[in-house]
């Protein structure tokens, strides 16, 4: 790679995606990268670099920040904070939101699905309890093409064996030849849409629970501040987030407070001006 190409890729990709490269991780975007070069026909590196210098196309830059996003992902990742949910938070809520009988959530980095799939299942095993009740769960993710794969919601055996248990496995999806298809009522109780949190958030409402799990690792101090910060501004005052496990606000935010005996799971601290849980009509609500 030629001297100042890194830099430019680099800074490219922070300012569209918030991810922070540093160069010992120049190896990663070149190998990544050289994908990019050959769909566009390209020779090599030097050539998609000399690309983006003379016109940034949002297609160009699209597969670039595509290319360098990570979209790891399983079924009840952790197990733990999907526990925490179940146990911790979901009485909580319908203790709390008993009067509008609404419940937000947000999964702000969903990538192929598997994180609001699972939260769907522990509602839908809920069910009893959530009688009357409306649900929306909204997933995000930066990738349009994670967001096509989540929400065609068909995954292969690898897949779905990788933290689902086989009882939820047959009990919530279709098999169709080497696929497995998430049924119907999980899917009617999730949004899918492209979004980045580098953006401004105010256009989708306000959640009661907010799952960021295992993002803020790629940024660097003061974009997690910032998107921590974004985050605040969309939760009402008893809020809770999700983080991941090498994941913490020390140092990061003031906006949150951790809670004790529940790792990995915050509550609003400072919101500025005071939310208030509303349903948005662009977002698909349902009845549990």
């Amino acid at each position: 790679m030629r001297e100042g190409d890194f830099d430019l890729f680099a800074k490219l990709v922070k300012t569209k995606s918030g991810i922070h490269l540093t160069p010992d991780k120049a190896y990663l975007l070149e190998s990544r990268l050289m994908s990019v070069a050959r769909q566009q026909g390209m020779k090599n590196i030097d050539d998609l670099a000399d690309a983006v210098r003379r016109q940034q196309t949002p297609a160009l830059i699209s597969d670039i920040t595509e290319a360098m996003t990570t979209n790891e992902s399983s079924f009840f990742r952790d197990q733990r904070p999907f526990e925490q949910f179940r146990n911790f938070v979901l009485p909580r809520l319908l203790q709390s939101r008993r009067s509008s009988r609404l419940i937000r959530i947000w999964s702000a980095a969903c990538s192929s699905g598997q994180e609001p799939y699972s939260m769907a299942m522990v509602l839908h095993e809920e069910q009893a309890k959530l009688a009357g009740w409306k649900i929306e769960i909204l997933a995000t993710d930066i990738s349009q093409e994670m967001v096509d794969k989540a929400r065609r919601g068909e995954y292969n055996q690898f897949e779905v064996q990788r933290g689902l248990p086989i009882q939820m496995l047959v009990k919530h999806f279709t098999q169709e030849s080497d696929k497995w298809i998430v049924k119907d009522e999980l899917r009617k109780h999730i949004t899918f849409k492209t979004f980045n949190l580098m953006e401004d958030a105010g256009t989708l409402g306000i959640f009661d629970v907010i799952f960021c799990r295992n993002v803020l690792i790629y940024f660097d101090g003061p974009t997690k501040t910032q998107v921590l910060e974004r985050l605040s501004r969309r939760m009402p005052d008893d809020g809770l987030l999700f983080l991941g496990g090498a994941e913490t606000i020390i140092g990061v935010t003031d906006r949150f407070k951790a809670i004790r005996e529940q790792r990995g799971v915050f509550e609003v601290t400072a919101n500025g001006p005071p939310g208030s849980n509303v349903l948005l009509k662009q977002h698909a609500v349902a009845t549990v």
